[in-house]
């Protein structure tokens, strides 16, 4: 009976990622809105470079996204995510897109083939050892995390509430940096982020 509802539990996990919904084997901790951000350092890009959350200390805001190869999901966004950092690049904000899975299609020699063939204006780094997912409580792809002026969570989840891009009503991503550009909260500070669970080892 344990094996059928075990089995049952996995078709679940996997119905619910086709379907663009998420689920997390085991829920992460992570962050919460007003929390210091997590730092990071030492983490290789795909320019072969490493990268560190104080490299960016120049930045208004910073909005990082926990995203990878092969999801579909995270596929949907990724013109969105150009779009975005090409439209508040000259506002201070910069987009850094993280990935932490370790199989095979999402890899950094994968990663390095999708940022050069998609024209990623962003840095896209590879935390293979998957601290910076479990630090910040990443769950899937795409978990959007932006970071204020302070360095301290002003957003955490969906970068917006439709993968079709004909379909968005709710720019929430957009709309919190709007507003901590303005010198205000976001107007939704949390969502519920969507897409591919990250695989966690």
């Amino acid at each position: 009976m344990k094996r059928v509802i075990s089995g049952l539990l996995g078709l679940g996990c996997l119905m619910l990622a086709l379907g663009l919904g998420s689920c997390a084997v085991a829920e992460q901790k992570g962050v919460k809105v007003g929390d210091p951000a997590p730092d990071w350092k030492g983490i290789i890009g795909v320019d072969d470079k490493q990268h560190s959350l104080s490299d960016y200390k120049d930045a208004k805001l910073i909005v990082l996204v926990f995203t990878c190869n092969h999801c579909p999901v995270a596929k949907a966004y990724e013109d969105r995510l150009i779009a975005l950092q090409k439209d508040y690049k000259d506002k201070g904000v910069q987009v850094i897109a993280v990935n932490v899975n370790n199989i095979p299609e999402d890899r950094l020699d994968r990663m390095k083939e999708r940022a050069k063939e998609k024209g990623f204006n962003f840095p896209y780094i590879y935390d293979s050892s998957q601290k910076m997912g479990h630090d910040y409580g990443a769950r899937v792809t795409p978990h959007v995390f932006v970071l204020d002026s302070e360095r301290k969570i002003a957003y955490i989840g969906a970068i917006d509430d439709n993968m079709d891009p004909a379909k968005v009503k709710k720019h929430y991503l957009r709309d919190a940096l709007d507003a901590l550009l303005d010198g205000k909260s976001p107007p939704v500070a949390e969502t519920k982020a969507f897409g591919c669970t990250i695989k966690y080892e």
